[in-house]
Protein backbone atom coordinates (compact mmCIF):
# COMPACT_ATOMS: atom_id res chain seq x y z
CA UNK A 1 0.00 0.00 0.00
CA UNK A 2 1.46 3.33 -0.84
CA UNK A 3 2.01 6.29 1.42
CA UNK A 4 -1.19 8.45 2.27
CA UNK A 5 -0.95 12.30 1.09
CA UNK A 6 -0.21 14.73 3.66
CA UNK A 7 -2.04 17.03 1.77
CA UNK A 8 -5.11 18.86 2.78
CA UNK A 9 -8.49 17.71 1.93
CA UNK A 10 -9.41 19.48 -1.48
CA UNK A 11 -12.65 21.04 0.30
CA UNK A 12 -11.27 21.82 3.35
CA UNK A 13 -10.88 25.48 4.72
CA UNK A 14 -7.37 27.40 4.30
CA UNK A 15 -5.68 27.91 7.42
CA UNK A 16 -3.58 31.14 7.10
CA UNK A 17 -0.12 31.18 7.35
CA UNK A 18 0.90 32.68 11.16
CA UNK A 19 4.22 34.36 10.68
CA UNK A 20 4.57 35.66 14.52
CA UNK A 21 4.00 31.83 14.99
CA UNK A 22 6.43 31.07 12.83
CA UNK A 23 9.06 32.69 13.39
CA UNK A 24 8.77 32.87 17.10
CA UNK A 25 12.00 30.73 18.84
CA UNK A 26 14.23 32.45 16.25
CA UNK A 27 17.52 33.16 18.47
CA UNK A 28 19.86 35.87 17.07
CA UNK A 29 23.56 36.80 18.70
CA UNK A 30 23.63 40.40 19.38
CA UNK A 31 26.85 42.51 20.79
CA UNK A 32 25.58 45.67 22.54
CA UNK A 33 27.45 48.89 22.52
CA UNK A 34 29.56 47.93 25.75
CA UNK A 35 30.98 44.69 24.05
CA UNK A 36 28.38 42.11 25.62
CA UNK A 37 27.47 39.42 23.59
CA UNK A 38 23.38 38.50 23.87
CA UNK A 39 21.43 35.68 22.88
CA UNK A 40 17.81 37.37 21.59
CA UNK A 41 14.33 35.91 20.84
CA UNK A 42 11.56 37.86 19.94
CA UNK A 43 8.15 36.45 21.01
CA UNK A 44 4.76 36.47 20.62
CA UNK A 45 3.87 36.95 24.18
CA UNK A 46 3.41 34.33 26.76
CA UNK A 47 0.82 33.16 29.53
CA UNK A 48 2.58 35.20 32.32
CA UNK A 49 3.29 38.11 33.09
CA UNK A 50 7.12 39.13 33.53
CA UNK A 51 8.64 42.67 34.83
CA UNK A 52 10.81 44.60 32.21
CA UNK A 53 14.46 45.15 33.54
CA UNK A 54 14.40 48.05 31.71
CA UNK A 55 11.58 50.56 32.64
CA UNK A 56 10.86 47.99 35.91
CA UNK A 57 6.90 47.40 34.61
CA UNK A 58 5.28 44.70 34.23
CA UNK A 59 4.76 42.58 30.81
CA UNK A 60 1.20 41.71 30.57
CA UNK A 61 0.34 37.89 29.56
CA UNK A 62 -0.23 37.93 25.44
CA UNK A 63 2.30 40.52 24.50
CA UNK A 64 4.81 40.25 22.32
CA UNK A 65 8.09 41.12 23.59
CA UNK A 66 12.12 40.36 23.56
CA UNK A 67 13.48 37.47 25.60
CA UNK A 68 17.58 38.26 25.78
CA UNK A 69 20.50 36.07 28.26
CA UNK A 70 23.95 36.73 28.03
CA UNK A 71 25.80 34.59 25.97
CA UNK A 72 29.46 35.20 27.38
CA UNK A 73 28.07 34.55 30.97
CA UNK A 74 31.26 33.84 33.57
CA UNK A 75 29.67 30.36 34.34
CA UNK A 76 29.06 29.05 31.34
CA UNK A 77 25.99 29.17 28.39
CA UNK A 78 23.23 27.19 30.35
CA UNK A 79 24.37 29.81 33.57
CA UNK A 80 23.46 32.51 30.95
CA UNK A 81 20.33 30.95 29.76
CA UNK A 82 18.98 30.55 33.11
CA UNK A 83 19.52 34.18 33.42
CA UNK A 84 17.58 35.51 30.39
CA UNK A 85 15.06 38.39 30.92
CA UNK A 86 11.66 39.14 29.54
CA UNK A 87 11.96 43.05 28.08
CA UNK A 88 9.44 45.01 26.55
CA UNK A 89 10.78 45.21 22.85
CA UNK A 90 11.04 49.02 22.47
CA UNK A 91 13.20 49.05 26.07
CA UNK A 92 15.51 46.49 24.74
CA UNK A 93 16.02 48.32 21.65
CA UNK A 94 16.56 51.56 23.51
CA UNK A 95 19.71 49.98 24.98
CA UNK A 96 18.47 50.49 28.61
CA UNK A 97 21.46 46.91 29.88
CA UNK A 98 22.20 45.95 33.17
CA UNK A 99 25.50 46.40 33.85
CA UNK A 100 28.03 43.41 34.30
CA UNK A 101 27.78 41.42 37.11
Amino acid sequence: MGRRSSKRAYGSEHVPLDVDRLTQGWTRGETTGDGRAWKVRSTGGSEKSYRCPGCDQMIPPGTPHTVAWPDDHLLGAQAGLEDRRHWHTSCWRSGRRPTRR
